[in-house]
């Protein structure tokens, strides 16, 4: 394999060329779960959080890594391998829901503290993501590889193609057939994209997203997990911020870099994420999407505060830290879905 000096003296020479669901995070509450809002203090180092349930399997390995010296780029890539190769997580990787032609297509992004990043989107046939995403990073001159490219430039990285259907999923595509009306998941079973933010033993932030987007999304569909601004955003000298949602609306106001944008002007990551989640809201509240919209956003800053928010009810997101351990927090929102 070419280091990356080798590798962009080649593309300098034009002897190598590398050629190129969210799945609505919508959850019915009718008896949501009484919020659990971030203390504002300072919180420890390292610190990992990332979204929803199967975050804290995926806090757990990325947790064990950092205690083990990886750097925090290899931790948040060996916990988010996670939930990719877990065929219950039904919206990341293996085993996530098909777009409507039955393909399973993935998207992720990584990035460091240097504002160094990677990502791919609509990869098919390689179970993590984000590690191809990592590759990227640190293998090419490039920040995003996509579809055809994407797949090539993994297989000359030794990465295995294979199918990444499961039974399961595709018994739920060919009964979504019967009718083929597309429209946003909303369940609990459809907790849609892994966004995870590290702050490691040097008070260094990184973070990455992995997923495999919208169920039964047009072919060739991509959301917000793996463009970095909307999904993902960092700054180290302020903090950072994921998303979780409808990633066309995540996209539509780069939701990710705002709420770093907002802490580098003072607020709180609960003041930014919130500010940001009703700026989408006013955006859309007569928009289509509207009727199964939401977004939410996790954020942590340079002194180690954290939240969470989202517009409607059912979001929560794992903490790991060395105080308390791994935990899961409600996040506050601005809406139930019944209003």
């Amino acid at each position: 394999m070419s280091d990356r000096r080798d590798f962009i003296k080649k593309a300098a020479l034009g002897t190598i060329g590398i050629s190129s669901v969210l799945s609505c995070t919508s959850v019915t509450s009718a008896t949501a779960a009484v919020p659990v809002v971030s203390s504002g203090k300072k919180g420890s180092k390292p610190f990992v959080i990332s979204t929803w349930n199967h975050g804290l399997p995926a806090n757990d390995e990325t947790w064990k890594q950092l205690k083990n010296g990886k750097s925090a780029i290899d931790a948040i890539e060996a916990g988010m391998r996670i939930p990719e190769a877990d065929p219950k997580v039904r919206s990341v990787g293996y085993g996530g829901f098909p777009d409507r032609e039955g393909k399973v297509t993935l998207d992720a992004c990584i990035m460091d503290h240097n504002s160094d990043c990677g990502a791919v989107s609509f990869l098919q046939g390689i179970k993590h993501p984000i590690s191809v995403a990592k590759n990227v990073m640190q293998n090419t001159p490039h920040v995003m590889l996509s579809g055809e490219g994407a797949l090539q430039f993994a297989l000359s990285e030794g990465f295995k193609e294979e199918n990444l259907l499961t039974a399961e999923a595709e018994a739920d595509w060919k009964k979504w057939m019967e009718e083929s009306k597309y429209k946003p998941v909303i369940n609990m079973e459809n907790h849609d994209t892994i966004s995870m933010l590290v702050i490691d033993k040097d008070g260094n932030i990184s973070g990455g997203c992995t997923t495999s987007g919208a169920a039964w999304k047009m072919h060739g569909r991509v959301g917000d997990s793996p463009i970095i601004g909307a999904g993902l955003f960092l700054d180290n000298e302020v903090g950072g911020a994921a998303s979780t949602g409808l990633g066309e609306a995540v996209i539509r106001t780069a939701g990710s870099a705002m709420v770093v944008e907002l802490m580098r002007q003072g607020k709180s990551p609960l003041e930014a994420c919130k500010e940001i989640v009703e700026r989408i809201y006013n955006k859309h509240k007569n928009h289509r999407d509207m009727e199964y919209l939401q977004v939410g956003f996790i954020a942590i800053n340079k002194n180690g505060e954290h939240a969470g928010y989202s517009l409607r009810s059912g979001f929560n997101y794992a903490i790991t830290d060395e105080a308390e351990g791994s935990r899961m927090e409600d996040a506050t929102f601005k809406m139930s879905w019944e209003e």
